[in-house]
């Protein structure tokens, strides 16, 4: 059975405060055997995989240039796109659940693929939405990394049984 893989989006320029909730994210995202999939640059991005390294987990990278030294240094798979912004997509669609860390408009492209592709999508201290369609999509909000992580996890699990 292949392993989960839960997208962490965010902001490549975060306060203290988000770059620190990344790296728990990735923490406990490696504590549950899931691997992470994000844009594999600086910020956000980074302190995901930074966490996620620190307790022996797997990342992958998908960049928006063409050359893989790009990518952050705890990236393990290195996917270069040459797709710019465009690589949001493959991040998203290549991802079974999502968190969003703080972010900007990057950051809202990204909810919106995964809202328009029906993916779990938890988010810490980031875009709020407004929609009068949103009961039929799960969109949750946390304040704890911890909790984020275990909803995004069961979210992603119980998808994945249903088209199993």
């Amino acid at each position: 059975m292949r392993r989960l893989t839960i997208g962490v989006i965010g902001t490549s320029t975060p306060t203290k405060k988000i770059e620190g909730l990344a790296e728990e994210i990735g923490y406990y995202l490696a504590s549950n055997e899931v691997d992470v999939i994000c844009g594999g640059l600086g910020g956000v991005m980074e302190a995901v995989c930074k966490g996620a390294k620190s307790n022996n987990g797997r990342t992958i990278g998908v960049l928006p240039g063409s050359s893989p030294e790009d990518a952050n240094m705890w990236v393990d798979n290195v996917i270069c796109t040459g797709l710019g912004e465009a690589r949001n997509l493959i991040i998203i669609k290549s991802s079974d659940a999502v968190i969003a860390v703080g972010g900007g408009y990057g950051t809202l492209s990204e909810i919106g693929f995964a809202l328009k592709l029906n993916k779990p999508i938890i988010g810490l201290h980031t875009w709020g939405l407004e929609n009068s369609n949103m009961d039929k999509i799960a969109l949750k909000t946390s304040d704890d990394p911890q909790k984020a992580v275990s909803d995004a996890v069961n979210l992603a699990k119980s998808r994945f049984e249903e088209d199993n």
